[in-house]
């Protein structure tokens, strides 16, 4: 199939606008709802090259649903509709994180907010696993994806292997399948149709000129910041070292936006200790339940950490918790940008070799088995709150699973699924 339209730079800025708007359901579901719009109802992507592209971003650390946007942006307007989509994706639920967050910070006690809090969050955990069903049943095409995919489970579950390292296994194992493909291997038969790719012809060819040119942008971007904080605050100031953290966590955690929590989640809360693992948990209740990337809970963790700051520091506590919020996000989308300008030439050129989209596809198998992880480790503090050797919770038991009884038997929307969540706490709060 192949775009039968190219839309204008302002249908294309509506669009993205009202995609950061209504993209609710986490990765998996922006994922969906892009290839929903742009695939099958707008056809501004042919679906070869929406499926590379998220492979693509797959492979790549940080968030993979902005990425994905910022590529398709790219694809359709070239580097400044890659800029436009990538921003809209995120600006308006930055937006709205900073005001759920002052509403966090001042009425968390409150008995109903807490209520909401500990309905969602069983919620959130019936929806991490339902987008990994949806991922599994769209890429998982063969016996040999699927044993990549419980493989990833178990190396990082049971062994503890970073991610990674699980990453450059799955990425080794498909390019030497694509190579010397074995016949005793069980394949379905129309596997391999995405290998063989069109090639848009009006992207732009990788150059070295261009990529330096990326490239040193980027690193103002980054370092006048950096350089900035480092002389009004010192190295050790939150926002100096918030900045220097979600650079890293940008570059290093690989398997998209449900991979970067538990690396957050650990430096966060037990390395500098900006935040406890509940507020953790609610800001992962508060990323499932509004639009935009899963990952815009570093705007949570940016404004909490700069607020208690401030409060050491007798400044004014809204303005430096919005300011924490900005800078955490900016440092870490910042590298997406980066990763898709310097990088999507180079990928749509590798549509000419089908090891290269055999690997890609390999990888995104392995993300499959990091997102049941990711499940799995949220269940674990959710259902258990006060450790495994203590009592069960119950409701968050029931409320997961019939969690996942409407999303999967009766098709309910992630917006209809909050609805009831809230009447829930609502009447929980009410009643008790």
């Amino acid at each position: 199939m192949t775009p039968t339209q190219s839309p204008s730079i302002q249908e294309a800025f509506w669009f993205w606008l009202k995609l950061g708007v209504i993209s609710f359901g986490g990765p998996a579901g922006q994922i969906s709802t892009m290839h929903e719009e742009l695939v099958e109802k707008k056809k501004w992507v042919s679906e070869e090259n929406f499926l590379h592209a998220m492979n693509y971003c797959m492979l790549l650390p940080g968030p993979e649903a902005q990425q994905l946007a910022t590529y398709l942006g790219w694809l359709i307007h070239r580097t400044w509709g890659g800029i436009m989509a990538g921003v809209l994706f995120i600006l308006p639920s930055l937006i709205l994180f900073i005001g759920l967050s002052w509403v966090y910070l001042v009425y968390g006690q409150q008995t109903w907010l807490i209520n909401l809090f500990e309905t969602l969050k069983p919620a959130v955990v019936a929806i991490i696993f339902y987008a990994a069903y949806k991922m599994a049943r769209k890429t998982l095409r063969s016996y040999l994806l699927a044993a990549i995919s419980t493989a990833s489970i178990i190396a990082v579950t049971l062994f503890n292997i970073s991610f990674p390292w699980v990453v450059f296994f799955a990425a080794i194992v498909g390019y030497t399948y694509g190579h010397f493909k074995h016949p005793a291997l069980e394949i379905e038969k129309n596997q391999n149709k995405s290998i063989s790719i069109p090639i848009n012809s009006n992207v732009r060819a990788f150059n070295l000129k261009w990529a330096l040119k990326v490239l040193s942008v980027f690193l103002l971007l980054w370092v006048i910041p950096i350089g900035v904080l480092m002389s009004t605050h010192g190295w050790q100031h939150t926002y100096t070292q918030m900045s220097w953290f979600f650079t890293k966590a940008a570059f290093l955690t690989f398997g998209g936006a449900y991979a970067v929590l538990p690396y957050v989640y650990e430096a966060v809360v037990e390395n500098f200790q900006w935040l406890s693992s509940a507020q953790i948990l609610d800001g992962l209740a508060l990323g499932e339940s509004t639009p935009g990337p899963l990952i815009m809970i570093v705007a949570f963790v940016g404004f909490l950490a700069s607020y208690q700051q401030a409060l050491l520091d007798s400044s004014h506590l809204f303005e430096a918790g919005a300011l924490g919020a900005v800078l955490a996000t900016w440092f870490t989308f910042l590298p997406s940008f980066l990763f898709i300008l310097l990088g999507a030439p180079f990928i749509e050129k590798t549509k000419e070799f089908p090891k290269m989209v055999q690997a890609l596809q390999f990888i995104t198998a392995a993300v499959v088995g990091t997102v049941i992880q990711l499940g799995l480790f949220f269940a674990q503090h959710i259902f258990w709150p006060n450790g495994l050797n203590q009592e069960i919770s119950l409701f968050a038991l029931g409320m997961s699973f019939a969690s996942i009884y409407l999303l999967a038997f009766r098709q309910w929307t992630i917006l209809q699924l909050l609805g009831l969540c809230f009447i829930v706490a609502c009447s929980r709060w009410l009643l008790f």
